[in-house]
């Protein structure tokens, strides 16, 4: 009967060995964030929703509106064909993220606009008429 290896104790020699930061440097791939840094301008007649996601495409993203939520979310399952003769281990790279906003009653849903530029997606969310006719003022002290 084989002796069984307690971790707490013993290491094991071969998980540690391949699990080494040697082995996973090789893959040359960073691991993706998977909630991409944000900025929400507002103007006068619109705010801006510009969401930092390089190396990705303008198909990449899935935009939707449900109950007044903007959800912005991708999946990216990349493959790399390399041969690699006798291979010990190789990983798979799966990235997603989505993320959701709350819009305010003053955004007229229908004008909603996307368009993607050097790794940045912006998406335009236009005002209501009404609201921006109505916009608050700045009232001097005199």
């Amino acid at each position: 009967m084989l002796a069984r290896i307690n971790r707490n104790y013993v290491p094991a020699y071969w998980d540690d060995f391949f699990n080494d930061r040697v082995f996973n440097n090789i893959n040359h791939a960073p691991r993706k964030n998977t909630s991409p840094a944000v900025n929400i301008i507002e103007a006068d007649n619109e705010f801006k929703i510009e969401v930092a996601v390089p190396g990705l495409s303008k198909n990449d993203f899935n935009i939707e509106i449900e109950d007044d939520v903007l959800t912005i979310s991708s999946v990216e399952n990349e493959k790399k064909e390399e041969e690699i003769p006798n291979y010990t281990r190789r990983e798979f790279n799966l990235s997603s993220f989505q993320r959701s906003f709350q819009l305010p009653e003053t955004v007229d849903q229908d004008q909603i606009q996307a368009s993607h530029k050097e790794g940045v997606l912006t998406i335009t969310l236009v005002k209501k008429e009404e609201v921006v006719q109505n916009a608050p003022k700045q009232i001097e002290v005199k």
